[in-house]
């Protein structure tokens, strides 16, 4: 968490220079989204996606500002920590907001007191795959299969959604298997591939080519409704599975402190820009699909992630290599 006498700095300085409107009159200039990987990952392209409508209906440019590094802590460290008066904005994720600061054990920030939820972006579902010679067809053939033999399980790294999601899998379906964790999602899927391991849970859009070619079959996926694009593929929810639900999400934040004003005509802007058609699309033909939430309702929602997963985490005990 932040010292107290940055923080106060960082609030005096935002009053000096946004008292007069309170962020009524915001934005004035670019405002900066601050993504917390490289370019080209899930979260960098869901910012750039809304970024060229937001910068219509705002009269601004958002800029895209690439911070990686350290599961993306670095980037939400530097906004957490960042002038809060409205131009510098995180687009987060579970994974640097949520699971890296527990497993790392970094306490620079937290999330309830660092930022202002502003509101959601993106939401990308899990499927269960597996190779078709493994004779599963169905989630109970899953769960039969894993209590009479060993199976392993290829991750995209330790810590991931994947990853936190095969823990909690594992706990409600009364099984165990093997997880085998390697540098990214493109090795991972070439050891499924190759006879490595036996099955991964990985997200749609990584998936789907491989699932449509055969090559992979679909068992279930892990969001609370059907996959449109794998709409005979059940939920884990219909599988007997009430209330499961394990998504990759994206949101925007920005630093607390921010004039409310200016949160809520970001929030306003963002709810707009997810519910345009082609915006959907777009997000569609990418395996992710977009909810609109109030500042209010995404952080409930935000809390309530944040209460299942880190009871994940200690469970597991999962901690930084």
């Amino acid at each position: 968490m932040r010292k107290p006498v940055k923080r106060m700095t960082l609030l005096l300085a935002a009053g000096l220079c946004a008292a007069p409107a309170l962020g009524q009159d915001w934005p004035q200039r670019p405002v900066r989204l601050v993504i917390p990987f490289a370019a080209g990952g899930n979260i960098d392209i869901a910012a750039r996606i809304v970024s060229g409508r937001m910068q219509d209906l705002l009269g601004q440019p958002f800029v895209i500002d690439n911070r990686p590094g350290a599961g993306g802590l670095i980037a939400s460290d530097h906004v957490a920590n960042a002038l809060p008066d409205g131009y510098t904005i995180f687009v987060g994720g579970n994974g640097p907001l949520l699971f890296m600061p527990i497993i790392t054990g970094r306490t620079q920030f937290d999330w309830r007191q660092s930022f202002e939820t502003v509101g959601a972006l993106s939401f990308t579902s899990l499927v269960l795959q597996m190779r078709p010679t493994l004779g599963v067809a169905t989630v109970k053939d899953f769960v039969e299969l894993a209590k009479r033999r060993a199976l392993n399980m290829g991750s995209g790294g330790s810590g991931s959604t994947n990853h936190l999601s095969s823990e909690l899998l594992q706990t409600l379906m009364g099984a165990r298997w093997t997880t085998i964790h390697y540098k990214g999602n493109a090795p991972a899927m070439t050891a499924l591939l190759g006879g490595e391991v036996d099955f991964s849970l990985e997200q749609v859009s990584v998936a789907l080519p491989l699932i449509r070619e055969g090559k992979l079959r679909a068992i279930a996926v892990t969001s609370r409704n059907r996959f449109a694009m794998l709409p005979d593929v059940p939920t884990f929810e219909e599988a007997g599975f009430a209330g499961f639900e394990a998504v990759t999400w994206t949101g925007l934040f920005a630093p607390a402190g921010t004039p409310r004003a200016a949160v809520e005509r970001l929030s306003g802007a963002l709810r707009q820009v997810v519910e345009e058609p082609a915006i959907v699309k777009r997000f569609a033909d990418l395996g992710s699909q977009t909810r609109a939430m109030s500042t209010a309702v995404f952080q409930e929602y935000v809390g309530r992630e944040n209460v299942k997963w880190t009871a994940v985490i200690r469970q597991a005990n999962i901690k930084a290599d």
